[in-house]
Parts: C-alpha cells; structure tokens; sequence
C-alpha cells in the first residue's frame, strides 16, 4: 500500500477509535478512490485496506453505498460505509 493509501488508513482508525471513545454504536464513513480508469474489474486500490482499518478497531461493515463521477483527471469513486460495533 502506497504512502497516500497509508495515510488514509491510518486515518480512517483514528476516526474510528475517536467514535468508539465518544461512546458511538454507528459510524458513516466515506472512503474515495481517485482512478484513472474503472472500466475494468479490477480491486479499489487501499479501499479494502481502509475498510480492514476501521474493521480492526471493532467495527463492523453493515451496509454499503457506491457512487461514482467523471471528472478531467480521471475517476472517482466513493464508498459511503455504516460500520456498527461488534
């Protein structure tokens, strides 16, 4: 995982530790991937990363959401995940 995708996870598990200390059940929490093409199957580089990030603060994915957009330097998608305690 590369330097940026580093930061987001680690960004991403102090968010979730921040919600678990303020006593949070729920957290909604976007994920974006910049990707030059998406016409192709192919894995979310750092996304399932972050997702396992989030995950080992005890959360759990619950549901899901995706969206993406079309922009001049490419694509971007993101992900809106509500994680639950465990």
């Amino acid at each position: 995982m590369g330097f940026i995708n580093n930061a987001k996870a680690n960004m991403a598990t102090d968010e979730a530790r921040k919600a678990y200390a303020n006593g949070q059940h729920v957290l909604v929490y976007k994920f974006i991937e910049a990707n030059k093409t998406s016409s192709t199957t192919a894995p979310m580089t750092g996304i399932g990363e972050q997702i396992q990030a989030v995950e080992a603060e005890g959360w759990a994915l619950a549901n899901m959401a995706a969206a993406e957009s079309k922009t001049l330097g490419g694509e971007r998608i993101g992900l809106v995940c509500l994680f639950r305690r465990r």
